[in-house]
C-alpha cells in the first residue's frame, strides 16, 4: 500500500508541473502578444499624429 501511495504521489506532482510548464508558456505568449499589440497601437497613433500635421 505504502509503494503504490508513493506511485501516484509521484504521478501526480508530474502532472502538476506539466501543467505549470504549460501555463508558463501561455503567460510567456501572452506578454509577447501585449507587447506587440502595444507597439502597434503606438505607432499607429504616432503615425496619425504626423500625417495630421503634414495636411
Amino acid at each position: 500500500m505504502k509503494n503504490l501511495s508513493l506511485y501516484s504521489m509521484t504521478v501526480f506532482c508530474l502532472l502538476m508541473l506539466t501543467s505549470c510548464e504549460a501555463v508558463e508558456t501561455i503567460f510567456k505568449a501572452g506578454m509577447w502578444w501585449g507587447i506587440i499589440v502595444v507597439v502597434g497601437v503606438i505607432a499607429i497613433i504616432l503615425w496619425l499624429f504626423s500625417r495630421g500635421k503634414n495636411s
